[in-house]
């Protein structure tokens, strides 16, 4: 789950604070709950089956059911590839390094280690440097002091609906739901309730961990619709003094690539499996996903405004395989006793629908 808080969610979380302060605390905590109920129908589908979404898909449906349900995996790659190659450039160009540069380096050094198979060992050094990043906030957070802004802020302004769909979108990943769904699977013999204690866990932490970085970041703006990347950064400068923007552009570029190895080994599985092809085929699915999110980063201007808009295009993205993993996991004939029902099955659909509104609102105030 810490994948969760990748490189776009630290953004968004930051731009927050610093424009709200503490005020979208309670949203963010609030989406514990569509989180958990979201990723829990992904495990229970693990658990159930022994099988990735994709493949669940292509045995229990026709070729064509699983043809169609294969497009919009393939969306949710290329919109997530986009941006967390947008939060690397992001953080690269906080050191002086322009996009033209980081993005094909970014590109080689990722297909280099999936390519070669190395991504548990890599995970492993992304992972410390993302979490060291979350706790340096929290230090920071500490070392700052607390404010009195308050914890509840409403507003009907098209900025503050425009982030709370951007947060909504960087709560809940479409791709987490391939990647939880194939991770249980791959486990094996994993206990219904050993997976909801686990699910349940990771969505505590990832948005308590998303609003410590909301706190640390309050009050950096002097504007009410924009920070940038820099004014974010300043927020750890209470521990890390002048290399502020290195340790912030270090944690983002940590967690960017932590989360593409993510995506890599589960959704790119997942579109695989769905068509019926060998899974090391996966790796030419990739090429071909990520390279508009090489080309993507390079032309458009600002790297911080596309994250956040793409955050809110992951609201509307979810709702294809959100609707797909909801009638899989409603389906006795595939779930047998695991099959939703009851006050689960009305809280899946109510999570999605939920999610899905804040996406409508936030278009329609901004059109």
């Amino acid at each position: 789950m810490i994948a969760d808080v990748d490189a776009p969610s630290i953004l968004t979380a930051a731009t927050a604070g610093a424009i709200y302060g503490y005020g979208l605390a309670w949203f963010f905590l609030v989406l514990i709950v569509p989180l958990f109920v979201i990723q829990e129908a992904s495990g229970r589908i693990g658990v159930a089956t022994g099988k990735g979404l994709g493949e669940v898909i292509r045995s229990s449906y026709s070729r064509r059911v699983a043809l169609l349900a294969s497009l919009p995996m393939a969306v949710v790659d290329v919109v997530s590839y986009v941006a967390e190659y947008a939060g690397i450039a992001v953080g690269m160009e906080l050191v002086g390094v322009s996009p033209v540069i980081s993005m094909p380096a970014a590109y080689v050094l990722h297909i280099a280690v999936i390519r070669k198979r190395r991504y548990v060992a890599v995970e492993k050094l992304l992972f410390a440097i993302s979490t060291v990043l979350v706790l340096a906030y929290a230090g920071s957070l500490l070392v700052r002091g607390f404010s009195s802004s308050t914890f509840v802020y409403l507003s009907a302004a098209p900025g503050y609906l425009f982030l709370l769909a951007a947060g909504a979108g960087a709560v809940v990943m479409p791709f987490m739901l391939f990647y939880q769904a194939s991770a249980t699977a791959e486990k094996g013999g994993t206990r219904l309730w050993a997976m909801r204690t686990e699910t349940m866990l990771g969505a505590v932490a990832s948005e308590v961990g998303m609003v410590v970085i909301m706190m640390a970041t309050a009050g950096l703006s002097s504007s009410v619709s924009f920070a940038n990347p820099l004014t974010l950064s300043l927020a750890l400068s209470s521990i890390a003094g002048s290399y502020a923007p290195y340790l912030f552009a270090a944690g983002l570029v940590a967690a960017a690539f932590l989360a593409l190895f993510v995506i890599s080994l589960g959704s790119s599985w997942a579109v695989v499996e769905a068509l019926g092809w060998q899974k090391s085929r996966f790796f030419w699915v990739y090429v071909a996903e990520s390279l508009p999110a090489v080309a993507i980063p390079i032309f458009y201007p600002d790297p911080l405004d596309l994250v956040l808009g793409l955050m809110v295009v992951f609201v509307f993205v979810l709702a294809g395989p959100g609707f797909v993993m909801g009638r899989l996991a409603s389906d006795r004939r595939i779930m047998g006793d695991y099959a939703s029902k009851g006050p689960m099955k009305a809280a899946y659909w109510l999570s999605l629908a939920a999610v899905l509104s804040f996406g409508v609102v936030a278009l329609a105030v901004t059109l």
